[in-house]
């Protein structure tokens, strides 16, 4: 009788403009087996926004329902004004595909997961500093000074948080970056499957685990204390 395998759950989070998109997005181009959880919100499409795309896109009514329901593995009530959230079903039917299951979420929802799902695997995307995130932010032109200056107060609490996650990647060089999602992704799968390791694939591991929140800690806190200290 076969067994059941259990998906491994990754968590990404990353302060806005981070460049996590664009390492989710290559991911799940270069992975096989891994499927992505589309969170719902009750916020209106933005710009060229899909339903089912980027959200699921619902009314507040519909929401609330789904929360009644207990359909959701996190939710939370954001600015005062939007619902977001992950549904459980997504989770059913990666486990039902054999897949893996990707979620890209906040801090908010990270702690949710992990209180419900403590083997989830949680990664948090750093810029190198706030000056790169602040270039980033308006390299992107969509957002008013009042909100680049939001975003900068949110991403240093954000920041804040890193040492509840499981991995730290400073995302500096997008290439390396990648590369490394994708070792942290791979090693992960290798201590799960519970076999020895060739020693390529050894490799794989100790690239992820350079990534580890104890080896990554000293990187950190010069990127803490950047968004700490006022700018002249």
């Amino acid at each position: 009788m076969s067994t059941r395998r259990k998906p491994v759950v990754y968590i990404v989070s990353a302060p806005s403009g981070s460049g996590k998109s664009t390492l989710v997005n290559v991911l799940l181009a270069m992975t096989p087996r891994l499927d992505f959880s589309i969170s719902y919100t009750t916020r209106p499409p933005r710009g060229s926004e899909q339903n089912g795309k980027q959200y699921y896109f619902v009314v507040r009514e519909e929401f609330e329902q789904m929360i009644a329901a207990d359909e959701f593995l996190e939710h939370a009530f954001l600015y005062g004004k939007d619902y977001y959230g992950t549904a459980r079903r997504f989770l059913r039917e990666a486990e039902d595909k054999g897949n893996d299951l990707l979620l890209d979420i906040d801090v908010q929802g990270a702690a949710q997961i992990k209180k419900k799902l403590p083997d989830a695997v949680s990664i948090f995307v750093l810029p190198p500093d706030r000056k790169t995130l602040e270039w980033r932010l308006r390299k992107r032109g969509e957002d008013s000074e009042e909100v680049i200056d939001r975003r900068l107060d949110e991403a240093r609490r954000e920041i804040e948080n890193y040492d509840k996650y499981d991995y730290i990647l400073i995302n500096d060089k997008l290439e390396e970056s990648s590369d490394s999602l994708q070792a942290i992704v791979e090693a992960e799968r290798l201590r799960q499957s519970g076999r020895p390791l060739s020693a390529e694939e050894k490799k794989i591991v100790d690239r992820a685990d350079c990534h580890r929140l104890a080896d990554a800690r000293p990187r950190v806190v010069p990127i803490l204390a950047s968004f700490r200290t006022p700018l002249s």
